[in-house]
């Protein structure tokens, strides 16, 4: 039995879809029992579980031969640090209670650093503490999901102006579709090495890096108007996040991820075992999310 926390969102999905397509055992687990008849159609176990619910946990993964995890950067939360982070000791508590022989946990590139990275120091503290788990560790870090740039189409589309906080536009930098990192996982999980020193640390990006001029080009070839790539000043940083509506404290995990992006130190960590691709190309992607924007 593979368990497949976050089994509703992108990655867990794709996940969950690949084992059940080739004949695999599946637990998903969901948040919203409203999501369930999907996975049932899909031939799985469902299990309705709380990340703060240490028992709940615990049932979800009895009996797993392998669990995918993850631990979500909670939305719409005025201290989005404390509540991840009360999350993750819930759930690294109750894997390490019954720890399953194969863990997945997905992460981000940047997660071995140290120090002040924003968001992408949670996902730091979150694999150091699943170091502490008896298992066969797969550290799976993606590159920045092109669908975290659906929250700026309607801007883009338009204004003809794509807003970035990435400094300058005309950097490459990584990028992955999100269910392509689903897919890869799913591999993974499969062909998790018995034994071995210390976690595997896997990569996972698109096939080609991309700059936000580039996308900015790619969008408009899609929506048949000119599109610009705009460097939002590093001063209107906060201001801009908060009238999106985030509170003051995942407003500045947002600015200090950007700035250490913007240095040059989120990337492959050297120390990775294994790079992986994915297919999606970023013209594909952005294509479907403008096709999704359009329903």
């Amino acid at each position: 039995m593979f368990v497949i926390f976050g089994a509703s969102g992108n990655v867990g999905l794709a996940t969950a879809t690949t084992l059940r397509n080739t004949g695999y055992s599946v637990r998903a687990v969901l948040r919203d029992a409203r999501r369930r008849e999907r996975f049932v159609r899909l031939g799985c176990d469902v299990a309705i579980v709380d990340l703060t619910d240490a028992n709940a946990i615990a049932a979800a993964i009895d009996g797993a031969q392998a669990v995918q995890m993850l631990c979500p950067v909670p939305a719409a939360d005025p201290d989005p640090a404390t509540t991840m982070m009360r999350t993750i000791d819930v759930a690294t508590a109750a894997l390490a209670a019954n720890p399953p022989p194969a863990l997945l946990a997905l992460s981000d590139y940047g997660a071995e650093l140290e120090g002040n990275t924003g968001i992408t120091r949670l996902f730091h503290d979150f694999e150091e503490r699943l170091k502490t788990i008896p298992t066969q560790l797969t550290l799976l870090r993606s590159a920045e999901h092109l669908q975290n740039w659906a929250r700026v189409l309607p801007v883009a589309l338009g204004t003809g102006v794509l807003p970035s906080f990435h400094h300058p536009v005309g950097k490459v930098f990584p990028t992955v579709w999100a269910p392509d990192v689903g897919v890869v996982a799913a591999r993974l999980l499969l062909d998790a090495p018995e034994g071995g020193r210390g976690p595997r640390i896997v990569s996972v990006e698109g096939p080609r890096r991309v700059s936000v001029t580039a996308l900015a080009e790619t969008l408009g070839a899609v929506a048949g108007r000119a599109i610009v790539a705009h460097e939002l000043p590093r001063d209107t940083w906060n201001a801009t996040l908060l009238r999106a509506g985030l509170s003051e404290r995942h407003a500045q995990l947002i600015v200090d991820l950007y700035d250490v992006h913007n240095a040059g130190r989120i990337d492959v960590d050297d120390r990775a075992s294994e790079r992986a691709y994915g297919t999606t190309s970023p013209e594909e992607a952005l294509a479907q999310l403008v096709r999704r924007h359009a329903r």
